[in-house]
């Protein structure tokens, strides 16, 4: 049974997976992607084998995907992380046709068609106050594991509110409302109020309709996913696999090219 791999090169973490011809996840990995970008996309790849017990000769094709997709430079060829999430996000949740991709660097907004193709998108266009990056401002400000912020912000009652555009002055910010007597776990729940708000303005850009999903590494965040949920007014999909999206959606897309080069020429695919 043939397999196909994809390896998505994030601006914080690279995620590689791989899948069997039933587009089922048979080995995944995630690393940090580090400074050397080449060898954080040979690591995760590695470990993805190494995940599900596979030798590297039996993937027949690798796409990369990501700000780092070039750098993936074993993979056979390379598509845009809009086109890989949405891909993977139709995959996982069938009747998918909003995709909000959060991830370190930046916030994207996807509407797919029935099949995962792309009808608009948008990204966020003012610094990174709406991405991962403005949560790890957050986390250094405050001396909080990134990991911590989710449960620490849903125990907020009175969330402040963050004015700043910007990542840059993110920690200014909530500096300042801790030295004003605010709780941290108000402040965070402001943080996260105002990464959801500046999303959900991204969404209505591109037309929001149901079903929404959740990819990226911050849909691991539970306090993210109920701020959205709120300014929704309905319930994102989020899967344990959101985090993975983009490579599954890189897999898929390697998946097809194995699978179109199996057809005979002349046949027309009957």
């Amino acid at each position: 049974m043939a397999l196909a791999a994809g390896v998505d090169v994030g601006s914080t973490q690279t995620k590689a997976v791989v899948i069997d011809e039933r587009c089922a996840i048979v080995g995944r990995s995630l690393t940090d992607t580090g400074a050397n970008v080449i060898r954080a996309a040979e690591q995760a790849f590695q470990e993805a084998l190494q995940n599900g017990d596979l030798r590297e000769e039996e993937v027949e094709y690798v796409v990369g995907t990501g700000y780092g997709r070039y750098k993936v430079t074993f993979g056979n060829t390379q598509v845009t992380e809009i086109s890989c999430h949405a891909r993977g996000a139709v995959q996982m949740f069938p009747s998918t046709r909003t995709v909000v991709d959060m991830g370190g660097q930046d916030t994207k907004a996807i509407r797919v068609s029935a099949d995962g193709e792309i009808v608009d998108f948008c990204m966020n266009d003012k610094c990174a106050a709406g991405t991962g990056r403005f949560l790890g401002a957050a986390s250094t400000a405050l001396d909080i594991p990134l990991d911590q912020l989710g449960p620490t912000a849903r125990r907020g009652e009175r969330p402040v509110k963050i004015s700043t555009t910007c990542t840059v002055f993110a920690e200014s910010e909530v500096l300042s409302w801790l030295g004003k007597g605010k709780k941290i776990e108000d402040i965070l729940l402001g943080v996260h109020q105002s990464i959801a708000s500046r999303s959900v303005g991204l969404l209505r850009r591109v037309g929001v309709e149901d079903e929404v999903t959740f990819t990226g590494g911050v849909a691991r965040n539970v306090a993210m996913v109920d701020a959205l949920n709120e300014r929704l007014e309905h319930r994102v999909n989020v899967s344990e696999e959101s985090h993975f999206m983009g490579a599954l959606g890189a897999a898929l897309f390697a998946l097809d090219h194995i699978l179109t080069s199996r057809v005979p020429a002349g046949t027309g695919g009957s």
